[in-house]
């Protein structure tokens, strides 16, 4: 029987830790070998103390307590290495998600996939946060090839050899089946419950949007391009010349078939000449990156297992 760790990450939950201890409880019992790890990042209000008092009657369940608040990522990653299961199930603390549904994800991983997200399909949360979910999973979809509805669900069931492969820090929680999916591990998703919040407010402000942007093209980036960034820069770099040569040989146009002068037309002839030289750069940077990646590459980083 496989083992599930269910890593719960934890931020000022005092009202909601009781209640989701006892659904623990209530929800596998004898059904499978599990164990809970919260992991308290860096609560401030008594949601620590209460944690203790629930791991005294569950001697088998655990606290991560981290310094400060780092951070979903970084609470995950803290919480995954002090794990012991075969499987990774992870949790919300809010209430939100219903722990019973795990057993439904366990039982897609057994189909024969490697990552299982929890769809909140009739999601009970705020217009807004409604509306930031589908464009941020339309985005997915679109550029990341991501065929799935919900990528940041707090509910997920992932293999262990997966989550080792990710390594997860800064905002990059929000993109685990889309780093499973680069490494070619296979995602999977299946329709779960959802509850409205029941105690305080999200912990995520209008800053999330942006920092989730910026992760977005950063992972993008290395998926698709750590291996070959002649491939990114250049093909920028060869768009902003060309674009560049377009716009001077234009000017030369105006200035021998039309008969205008060069002093007419300066903003172009400089527009010309930045993209060309910012063409150039971009390729030369591209240049190096393949040199530095030729440099540091080994190959055993393309290495799954050796079978003899």
């Amino acid at each position: 029987m496989n083992k599930i760790s269910i890593l719960i990450p934890v931020y000022n939950e005092q009202e909601s830790i009781p209640i989701l201890s006892q659904q623990l409880l209530d929800s596998f019992q004898n059904e499978f070998l599990y164990e809970v790890i919260f992991i308290n990042d860096g609560s401030t209000d008594l949601s620590l103390n209460i944690l203790k008092s629930v791991i005294e009657k569950n001697p088998s369940w655990k606290i991560v307590d981290l310094y400060r608040n780092y951070g979903k990522a970084i609470a995950l990653q803290a919480g995954f290495e002090h794990s012991s299961g075969s499987l990774i199930a992870t949790l919300d603390s809010d209430l939100q998600d219903d722990p019973s549904e795990i057993s439904k994800l366990v039982d897609e991983i057994h189909n024969g996939y490697d990552v299982v997200c929890g769809w909140k399909k009739n999601r009970k949360d705020p217009f807004e946060k409604k509306i930031a979910s589908k464009i941020f999973n339309f985005f997915l979809r679109l550029f990341g090839g991501l065929r799935i509805h919900d990528s940041n669900t707090g509910i997920k069931v992932i293999k262990r050899e997966v989550f080792s492969a990710l390594k997860l820090y800064g905002g990059r929680h929000r993109y685990i089946p889309l780093l499973a999916k680069q490494k070619d591990f296979s995602v999977s998703e299946v329709i779960v419950n959802h509850h409205p919040r029941q105690f305080g407010k999200s912990k995520y402000g209008i800053g999330r949007y942006f920092e989730g942007f910026f992760d977005f093209l950063t992972i993008l980036f290395l998926g698709k391009y750590i291996d070959r960034p002649l491939h990114f820069f250049g093909s920028i770099g060869f768009l902003s010349f060309s674009t560049g040569v377009l716009i001077e040989f234009f000017v030369l146009y105006l200035k021998f078939y039309q008969n205008h002068s060069f002093q007419q037309h300066v903003a172009l002839l400089i527009l010309g000449s930045i993209l060309i030289i910012a063409g150039l750069q971009l390729f030369i940077f591209g240049l190096l990156g393949e040199l530095f990646v030729e440099k540091s590459q080994k190959s055993n980083k393309y290495i799954k297992d050796i079978i003899s």
